[in-house]
């Protein structure tokens, strides 16, 4: 301390003098103001939340000027964002215009808590739709109803239970590890749907047995996320292929750049590229999203059966959180 003070009082005259930084007592977060043009949109309405009224005074100085308000973007479920997301498609992307003129608008389902729909998304896990739907209404019956699935229930719910309606004993487990994150309060439903969408991906693929594709699929189809791409999506990446007539199927590392003018609709520009894919044929196998008026909760579990059913043993991917199998990255019918 002694010496710190001998040089604070020597100062060096060849050394520029620092600028003291502001205090923080003088600062605030202010959230950016948005004004929603009238007519055409040039770009997405985007809410805004602040983080905090004040600054933590532990954290450095050096740090405060980078603290900024976190983006939260809208649901395509709020009203009128679905059609602003079709206008900003069709004036950001030409080649994407057509296919927007050509295929019905996506539908949009009721809202599912988030426990209950990745509860579901995992009985459905490599199931056939029947198989799977089968499983899930005797599920619910053990349950009491679905307003009865919550995470007491499920830890409740012994791995002899559920084998007993055809819940294999791995499911059992992640059902049951969704459960204990749901209890430590590691996850909830209201921070699922508060999560900006980098953060749900890293919390949500911490769950065994959920992986990237499941949590994509999650987010598009069950909380209407307008800006999410799956770009281990095989179907998606051929899409773009033909789309962009492509010589090489574009490798993951490279759909974001491909597709950045999508941005921030890439939800909704992914739904026209599965029908596009449908229409060339490109999956062998038949559907790759449903019928048009089919929910879309049932074409999320319907891709998901597909990608897991016409994978190729030698291009499987590990999670690299988990270590487990992720079902985004096998491959459709080629």
């Amino acid at each position: 301390m002694a010496e710190e003070s001998e040089s604070a009082s020597e100062p060096n005259p060849n050394t520029p003098t620092p600028i003291n930084p502001p205090s923080t007592d003088a600062i605030n977060v202010v959230p950016l103001q948005v004004h929603s043009p009238p007519t055409k949109l040039p770009s997405r309405p985007r809410k805004t939340r602040k983080l905090s009224n004040t600054i933590d005074p532990s954290l450095p100085k050096t740090q405060i000027s980078t603290i900024v308000p976190r983006i939260v973007s809208r649901s395509l479920s709020y009203e009128g964002e679905l059609e602003s997301a079709i206008n900003y498609l069709k004036s950001s992307d030409p080649l994407l215009s057509p296919l927007i003129e050509t295929y019905p608008l996506p539908t949009l389902e009721l809202f599912q808590p988030p426990f209950l729909a990745l509860t579901k998304s995992i009985l459905f896990q490599q199931l056939a739709y029947k198989a799977g739907s089968s499983i899930y209404t005797r599920f619910i019956s053990l349950c009491g109803g679905e307003s009865n699935v919550v995470p007491d229930m499920v830890l409740g719910l012994t791995p002899q239970q559920l084998r007993q309606i055809g819940v294999s004993a791995r499911k059992a487990s992640y059902l049951h590890d969704l459960a204990r994150k749901y209890q430590n309060g590691i996850l909830s439903d209201k921070s699922i749907v508060d999560m900006d969408d980098k953060s749900l991906f890293t919390m949500l693929t911490m769950v065994n047995g959920i992986g990237s594709w499941s949590v994509h699929m999650f987010m598009i189809f069950s909380l209407h996320r307008p800006d999410v791409l799956p770009i281990h999506d095989l179907g998606i990446r051929k899409g773009v292929r033909m789309l962009y007539g492509l010589e090489d199927l574009p490798r993951p590392s490279q759909m974001d750049q491909l597709c950045e003018k999508w941005k921030p609709y890439r939800s909704v520009a992914s739904w026209y590229i599965w029908r596009f894919v449908e229409a060339k044929g490109a999956n062998s196998k038949g559907n790759v999203v449903g019928n048009s008026d089919a929910s879309l909760q049932q074409q999320m579990l319907s891709m998901q059966q597909q990608q897991q059913q016409q994978h190729q043993p030698n291009q499987q991917f590990l999670d690299p959180i988990n270590g487990i199998l992720d079902v985004g990255a096998c491959v459709w019918g080629q």
